[in-house]
């Protein structure tokens, strides 16, 4: 009798099938033959039969030759870090798309020799913040605190209040991040407290900068004190402001949030933000200042290390220039017609629930705002059942339910949705 294990098809052979040649064409030779490999490795433990092994490695094969997945965001968390912060706009994927082939990111058509880096972007961020007399860009916001410390302070001192030494995410600390330059990290005032007295107390030869950071993902209240911009400006050293989260002007939804231009107005020789937080974009460290400083900056030897690719670029000046972003659109949804939309889901759900929830701003940017919220409340075991799910959908777990948050589900993600929550139910 022939052993099964022996009549499993050779991987040249399931090559052939014109299904697994596309898929060839289409994701490449290397994650083909892996996606074949498993479906030969299981009809060799008797799991498919082995005439069914061509279907069964059809099925597995991703839709594209990437790991990562796209999932609906139904935390309700507007600016998720963990699943990859800003949604990108409509427009901003297809400037993607547009930049992905040769382009002239670096080079002038109508005369033929090389170009400014990335013109036109930088011509759209300085119109979006007009008070700023240079724009630079990054990869990063760590990133611009970075050039900003390697320009203004190496070797010198950096005077920052103990309130605002601020560990950011996966374990990194600003001060370390500063330290790793060379400059040293002058502790002022107390964690709670600190007052001008103390800045200027601390201002001397050694001094390269004061840095203001903004505790964009806590807050302190009770007994405390902080000093504004307008009065640490003018101090005679250059006053650095990051404002983490990246708006850019102020916001109606987010009054207390600080924004680029209000700093710069306020006296900030240099501010440093985020591209793919509340701005909706994609990840960029962005600076503002004076031209002159701005200039030292991009002339700096570590600005090349630090510069942003031609992707970053296209879909920075896209969200700078193009319609609302999805973030601006979940910031400013209306609750009455997110719970019009958890109603029809729910009408469509056996078993669930229209609630009224909170959702969050996210991304480190305003931690002590909710925004009124509607979803729709399912059992609890779903939530797992959801993230394993084609489209994975995260959900959060309250008080032993699993609450799926519409403020960020886009209208047009309702449909999949619910095909979602169904399959699972």
């Amino acid at each position: 009798m022939t052993d099964p294990r022996r009549r499993v098809p050779r991987t040249d052979t399931l090559l052939t099938d014109p299904r697994l040649a596309e898929a060839e064409r289409t994701l490449g030779r290397t994650l083909v033959k892996s996606v074949i490999a498993d479906a030969q490795q299981r009809a060799r433990a008797g799991e498919i039969a082995p005439e069914h092994v061509a279907d069964h490695a059809v099925a597995a094969l991703p839709s594209a030759a990437v790991s990562l997945r796209p999932v609906i965001n139904a935390t309700g968390v507007v600016v998720h870090t963990n699943l990859g912060r800003a949604p990108l706009s409509r427009t901003a994927v297809d400037a993607v798309v547009t930049a992905s082939g040769a382009t002239d990111v670096e080079f002038d058509l109508a005369t033929g020799r090389r170009a400014r880096r990335g013109r036109g972007t930088l011509a759209a961020l300085a119109r979006a913040v007009p008070t700023a007399g240079g724009v630079h860009v990054v990869n990063n916001n760590a990133a611009a605190l970075l050039l900003a410390a390697m320009t203004l302070a190496p070797g010198r001192e950096i005077i920052v209040s103990r309130g605002e030494l601020i560990e950011i995410g996966d374990g990194f600390r600003i001060p370390e991040l500063l330290e790793s330059t060379g400059a040293r990290i002058r502790e002022v005032g107390t964690t709670n407290r600190t007052h001008l007295r103390d800045y200027t107390d601390a201002i001397g030869r050694e001094t390269g900068f004061i840095l203001k950071v903004h505790p964009s993902n806590y807050y302190v209240s009770g007994f405390t004190s902080a000093v504004a911009v307008t009065d640490l400006a003018g101090l005679g050293v250059p006053l650095v402001v990051d404002i983490g989260s990246g708006l850019l002007t102020p916001h109606p939804v987010l009054p207390d949030e600080p924004d680029a231009t209000t700093a710069l107005r306020h006296g900030a020789d240099l501010v440093t933000a985020s591209g793919d937080k509340l701005l909706g974009g994609p990840q960029a460290g962005l600076l503002f200042g004076s031209a002159e400083l701005i200039e030292r900056l991009r002339r700096h030897p570590a600005a090349r290390a630090l510069r942003v690719d031609k992707l970053t670029l296209a879909a920075l000046e896209a969200t700078l220039v193009g319609p609302p972003t999805p973030v601006h659109l979940a910031l400013t949804a209306d609750v009455a017609a997110l719970r019009v939309r958890a109603e029809r889901l729910a009408a469509q759900l056996p078993g669930a629930l229209v609630v009224d929830c909170v959702a969050a701003v996210g991304g480190g940017g305003a931690p002590d705002v909710g925004l009124p919220s509607a979803g729709i409340s399912l059992p609890e075991p779903l939530a797992a059942a959801l993230r394993a799910g084609t489209p994975p959908v995260v959900g959060r777990v309250e008080a032993g339910r699993c609450v799926l948050d519409l403020r960020t589900v886009a209208p047009d993600e309702d449909g999949r949705l619910l095909e979602a929550v169904a399959a699972c139910m």
